[in-house]
């Protein structure tokens, strides 16, 4: 499963004060701290910035020029994911695209221009209510991409985690629409969560016990990739763990190392 560091960005006091300032030092350190601990993504929320463009394409070279790892450029201003792709080394992943004609016609002429994968998030004016409705919208996302020339394979389908804390309900319906997005396509629909939305609002140690329970739920349900938080070290262990039962990695005693 594909890693994607949550932790650049701008919500964060100290990263978004050093985003505004264009300081490299808490940026750069962030972005080791999360491939150190296993990221093989760094997603870059830059937020409602009214330098948008600016600093997503600061940011990105930024990264990129100490570190050999992929962006995920995350942002609800095409602008600002243009400015990010045309300086990105590699193949980027923006973060995203929804259902609605007006969204799919801003970013996946992006992502056929500038061969990015992108993030396909399952909702229209709000969140759907059922699984079914996630599948509908993925359907008319997979028509766009296709209406644009983006392969199907470069789309990760995002089912949207609502947190356990206020719509219980909505986890089962996560489940069932990866379960309906995998018989949408041959070969399956890769999918991709941002994970720690099913512990928001909640702390201590249960925090980690829902997202680790969530993920390997998700793991076993065939989840591709996850925003999340690479220095949670439970959740890394328990990444590996499931590995191990699929068979992907090798079981030894020392296989969390």
């Amino acid at each position: 499963m594909i890693v994607i560091g949550e932790k650049v960005n701008v919500i964060n006091t100290k990263i978004g004060q050093a985003m505004k300032d264009r300081d490299p030092g808490p940026i750069l350190e962030m972005a080791r701290k999360q491939v150190d601990a296993g990221a093989n993504m760094l997603d870059i929320n830059i937020g409602q910035a009214k330098d948008g463009p600016e600093r997503m394409a600061w940011l990105v070279q930024t990264i990129q020029a100490e570190i050999d790892i992929p962006c995920c450029l995350d942002s609800m201003n095409p602008a600002a994911i243009e400015e990010g792709l045309k300086v990105h080394k590699g193949q980027a992943l923006i973060n995203s695209v929804n259902g609605l004609p007006e969204t799919i016609e801003a970013y996946f002429p992006l992502a056929a221009q500038y061969d990015s994968k992108i993030i396909g998030l399952t909702m229209m004016n709000g969140i759907p209510r059922d699984a079914n409705e996630r599948a509908a919208i993925a359907v008319d996302i997979m028509t766009g991409a296709m209406t644009h020339g983006v392969p199907v394979e470069n789309i990760y389908f995002d089912p949207l985690i609502l947190p356990v804390k206020v719509a219980q309900e909505q986890a089962v319906q996560v489940f069932e629409a990866i379960k309906l997005f995998r018989q949408l396509n041959d070969p399956p629909l890769k999918t991709v969560v941002g994970l720690s939305n099913i512990s928001n609002g909640i702390f201590g140690e249960v925090k980690s016990l829902i997202d680790c329970t969530m993920l390997c739920t998700l793991l076993t349900l065939g989840l591709d990739a996850a925003i999340m938080d690479p220095n949670d070290k439970m959740l890394i262990d328990t990444l590996k763990t499931v590995e191990v039962f699929q068979g992907n990695i090798l079981y030894a005693p020392s296989y969390l190392d």
